[in-house]
């Protein structure tokens, strides 16, 4: 059969079971009592079902059953998968304690690693192709997995963010698999993981019926880090190191930045707090629907901007890494991580601002 009507079939199947799914799911989280309540530091103010991550899983096992996408890593992704799932069902269901879902992710790595799974090349720019020996292979894989698992769990803060970002990464992937270096089998990964979003997104963005809850975000930030490692890590020759992290960066930098703003702030590193991107863009005074969007466009251009760096020459790509710098300078300040809070080039740009709408109103006097 034609790869493309394979492809239109997979997503469309995808996602109408994650679409459907999404029912029965609410109703056994009304019963098991998986339920995400109002408090200080959340945005929503009604009592919403959690665990939708469970539908989403649904929609892509539904997927994978019609494309069954050949790899040799197959078994051990999909074993690796329902272990992060249970551990996620679990921390809805009874909060477990950060040292047990841990110790979830870190048995779902460790299979992935057993079977062969590992990022053993790096492509670093000015530096070429860089070996690692076995352990820093094996170091380097466990905190990639463990860290995307957790970076896309933490972005999951407002309705329907975590999965329009994680989509908008997925499709970036999956240009780059087709375009660059043909990889058929990432292109199907990908396409059911986007197909299971969308049918979930339709429930989930603002105002959201249901939350994909750990089950979820820990699903989706797993699936990322191993699609990742297979279609990016293995594939794309040049900057096989940075490309991941670009398409990634919202999550990536999300994390990274919390980290440093609570080791500045001489914070616990776990610590919950609400200077994540999504809150300080909610603080500017934009409404919970155009934060969302917001960070949409962000991630959509991070992903254009990886397409670009992996296709073109090292003269361009140089242009293009001013322009990641700069994006990621302005999400430094708006996380609060720079000059102790300040934001030099938000204000400069702010202040400038003013002062043409206070020209324009002095136009409009006389």
């Amino acid at each position: 059969m034609n790869i493309y009507i394979d492809l239109i079939i997979a997503i469309g199947l995808s996602m109408a079971v994650s679409y459907l799914l999404v029912f029965p799911v609410m109703k056994l989280a009304v019963k098991w009592k998986m339920m995400d309540y109002p408090e200080l530091r959340k945005i929503h103010t009604e009592i919403t079902p959690r665990m939708g991550g469970l539908a989403i899983f649904g929609g892509v096992v539904a997927g994978m059953l019609y494309i069954r996408p050949d790899t040799p890593y197959f078994l051990s992704i999909s074993i690796g998968a329902t272990i992060i799932v249970l551990t996620g069902l679990l921390d809805d269901r009874y909060q477990i304690r950060p040292i047990f879902k841990l110790a979830g992710q870190v048995s779902a790595a460790g299979i992935l690693i057993l079977s062969g799974l590992k990022v053993d090349i790096l492509s670093v720019p000015f530096l070429g192709m860089i070996s690692l020996n076995e352990p820093i292979s094996i170091l380097f894989t466990f905190f990639w997995i463990i860290g995307i698992t957790n970076a896309i769990n933490l972005i999951d803060g407002l309705d329907g963010l975590a999965t329009g970002v994680s989509t908008i990464s997925l499709i970036s992937i999956a240009v780059m698999a087709l375009a660059i270096e043909p990889q058929i089998t990432i292109v199907y990964l990908c396409i059911v993981l986007i197909g299971s979003n969308i049918g979930f997104l339709f429930h989930n963005f603002y105002p959201a019926k249901i939350y994909m809850g750990d089950t979820g975000s820990l699903f989706l930030g797993y699936s990322m880090a191993v699609i990742s490692m297979v279609g990016l890590f293995k594939n794309v020759t040049l900057f096989s190191f940075v490309i991941p992290i670009i398409v990634l960066a919202i999550p990536v930098f999300d994390t990274l930045f919390s980290i440093m703003r609570r080791v500045i702030n001489k914070q616990k590193i776990m610590m919950p707090d609400n200077k994540h991107i999504h809150y300080q863009i909610l603080a500017a005074g934009f409404s919970h629907r155009a934060t969302v969007l917001i960070i949409y466009g962000f991630s959509a251009l991070f992903g254009l901007l990886a397409i670009l760096f992996s296709l073109t020459s090292i003269g361009i790509s140089l242009i293009i890494t001013f322009v990641l710098l700069f994006l990621l300078h302005l999400f430094a300040e708006m996380t609060g991580v720079v000059y102790r809070g300040k934001r030099p080039v938000i204000d400069f740009f702010s202040k400038n601002d003013k002062k043409d709408k206070d020209k324009d109103k002095e136009r409009e006097e006389a």
